[in-house]
């Protein structure tokens, strides 16, 4: 069975004023607090990435990297295309 990948959560501690949004508003209960109010995660098994942290946090302290997606087969050439105004004929746009 192929291993899933994780999203990785990184605080900026030097940047965050420990306001405690972060964790107040993700859903699934990833960040959590320490003694000192910076949040840590605490349980990033849980963590689906929707970045809702990292979009309240008024600070800017937080960031989520979400695992690449393979890109199915032939779609790299099709974006290609669409970049260079390629229509189906392949006359130029």
């Amino acid at each position: 069975m192929a291993k899933k990948e994780k999203h990785h959560i990184e605080v900026y501690k030097s940047w965050c004023k420990k306001c405690g949004i972060c964790a107040a508003f993700c859903p699934a209960g990833v960040l959590a607090q320490d003694d000192s109010g910076t949040p840590y995660p605490k349980e990033p098994d849980k963590c689906t990435g929707c970045q809702l942290c990292a979009l309240r946090c008024p600070d800017f302290a937080i960031n989520v990297t979400s695992p690449k997606k393979k890109e199915p087969k032939g779609s790299a050439k099709a974006s290609e295309e669409i970049k260079e105004g390629v229509s189906e004929q392949g006359e130029k746009a």
